[in-house]
């Protein structure tokens, strides 16, 4: 069965959805960005509707409106900070992204977890009883060290890994860690394929890119 992974939509669900279409029933994997206007079940209604499994991970562009993340949190799919079976397949998912204000990753955290940081927000940055929407999407070291403690095979990533010049080395060495033999990112829409020096290959996605994960499955 196909897994086809997709690069960024940023609204642009046509080429993605045609992709599916043109294909037997699989699993599509969204990469972040998605930027619905409406709910994620109305957006690939066809490509549902034929069979498909859709999945996903949050991107920057999710949490920048509440019609953004609302029609796309809380759906089923939802791939982050977790290892899913997906065909045989161990995928892990890091969604969002790193902000200095909780991590640069070439620094040490300033936050550790997000009760923590939410502690020390004043109340009027409090959203829905948690964290502020444009934090939704922050990346604390919480999470790594959550998947750290799994085996996966592919991690599905919005931020990328050190082979690209706005990449991080500690996804590198999150995905040594879980045993994975492919990292797929999106977040920069280059549409590119590197292999990094412990031997796990990175692919990039452009906007609205489909891949589909080779026979080999990573």
């Amino acid at each position: 069965m196909t897994i086809l992974i997709a690069g960024d939509p940023h609204r642009n669900f046509s080429p993605i959805i045609r992709a599916c279409l043109a294909r037997d029933p699989g699993t599509l994997i969204l990469l972040g960005d998605l930027d619905c206007q409406r709910p994620l079940d109305q957006e690939f209604a066809a490509v549902m509707t034929a069979g498909w499994h859709v999945h996903w991970i949050l991107g920057n562009h999710d949490c920048e409106t509440e019609t953004a993340y609302d029609n796309l949190v809380g759906h089923a799919g939802d791939l982050g900070f977790r290892v899913t079976g997906l065909d045989g397949v161990r995928v892990a998912g890091l969604p969002g992204v790193f902000k200095p204000a909780v991590w640069n990753p070439i620094e040490p955290p300033r936050y550790r977890d997000r009760d923590s940081f939410l502690a020390a927000q004043p109340k009027a940055r409090v959203w829905r009883c948690g964290l502020p929407l444009w934090h939704r999407d922050t990346i604390f070291p919480e999470d790594f060290e959550r998947l750290t403690k799994q085996k996966f095979d592919v991690l599905v990533t919005h931020e990328a890994p050190s082979c690209h010049r706005h990449g991080f080395a500690v996804i590198d060495q999150l995905a040594a860690s879980g045993g994975a033999r492919l990292i797929v990112h999106g977040h920069h829409h280059d549409s590119y394929t590197a292999t990094l020096s412990n031997g796990i290959m990175v692919r990039g996605l452009g906007l609205s890119e489909t891949w589909a994960l080779p026979a080999d499955r990573g």
